[in-house]
């Protein structure tokens, strides 16, 4: 005897619509300067439960800012993410972190990135090693994923000091000449607090950095957009930066954006506040080519079962 059921065309398209999303949901890469993120700030369980939640949305995410010396503050962090609950997806965490960099031991601050074991890999770092260009050294990072367009890649964060940003931003192009042509890959990504909005960065001062001259560059946060909790601050002090086009078209159209996750998690102002005056950056990348082009096929597929269902049905 055949099943059949008038619920079945609505089972299958929403398993449809769950299984794609899941399929070209975009690969995430964050960033988020935390503000002086050390031990006593992460003692703060509800601080750190807010900062879990934000990296738990990212494939990727860098955070800034970060005082931990002695690794206890990422560990806990991780711990938290490591957890596993299915809110988080029960997807495995892991972190890669710079040196401590800075000019004053009470003001040294390491770049670490936190990833998702499941989705991407690391494959090479590199500290870059100039540190009369900067006062927090760029760590560049290679990553590679299986499930993204553009496979391998590289990030570069940058804290800048606000008082040295011009020279700072412009001199991160002597960081992608060394970082691409040490790994031979052209595919890379500048993000974090550049301190490039308001009384920092004017548009007079763009004519001298080379990250704006040069076109094989593309900002992916506009000068109009406000990276800051603060409402008194309009300023766009966040960026996200992608050299060359094969980059560039491997990420989703309007997908880099800041992250409001006082209004997402209902968070006050002030509270959002005693976690950073920042706001994270996102950006997706799009998925592989090859589970893209199977895509027209699962639809086509699903779709003839629907009707056939759909018939049966009658």
């Amino acid at each position: 005897m055949r099943w059949s059921s008038p619920h079945l065309p609505l089972l299958l398209l929403l398993f449809l619509f769950s299984f794609l999303t899941t399929l070209v949901g975009g690969f995430k890469i964050c960033a988020y300067n935390v503000q002086q993120f050390n031990s006593a700030k992460a003692s703060n369980s509800r601080v750190l439960h807010t900062v879990m939640r934000i990296v738990a949305r990212c494939d990727i995410c860098l955070l800034q800012e970060v005082m931990d010396p002695d690794g206890r503050v990422i560990k806990a962090l991780l711990v938290s993410l490591n957890r596993e609950i299915d809110r988080y997806d029960d997807y495995s965490y892991k972190s890669v972190s710079s040196k401590s960099l800075g000019n004053s031991a009470n003001n040294m601050q390491q770049y670490v990135f936190i990833y998702r074991t499941d989705t991407v890999n690391v494959t090479a770092q590199h500290q870059y090693q100039k540190k009369q260009s900067f006062v927090r050294e760029p760590f560049a990072v290679q990553f590679e994923s299986a499930k993204t367009a553009i496979k391998k890649f590289i990030l570069i964060p940058l804290h800048t000091d606000p008082g040295q940003a011009i020279k700072e931003i412009d001199r991160l192009y002597d960081v992608f000449e060394e970082v691409s042509k040490k790994w031979k890959n052209t595919n890379v990504m500048f993000l974090g607090d550049f301190h490039a909005g308001c009384a920092y960065l004017t548009r007079t001062n763009k004519k001298s950095i080379r990250l704006f001259t040069n076109s094989a560059f593309s900002w992916l946060i506009g000068d109009k957009v406000d990276t800051t909790v603060n409402d008194e601050t309009n300023c766009a002090y966040d960026r996200i930066v992608v050299h060359g086009k094969t980059f560039l078209k491997a990420i989703s159209p309007f997908s880099a954006k800041v992250f409001n996750y006082p209004k997402e998690f209902k968070l006050t102002r002030s509270t959002a506040r005693g976690i950073s005056d920042s706001l994270p950056l996102e950006v997706t990348l799009k998925s592989s080519a090859l589970l893209l082009q199977a895509t027209p096929l699962l639809i086509l597929i699903t779709v003839s079962a629907i009707v056939q269902s759909f018939l049966s049905a009658l």
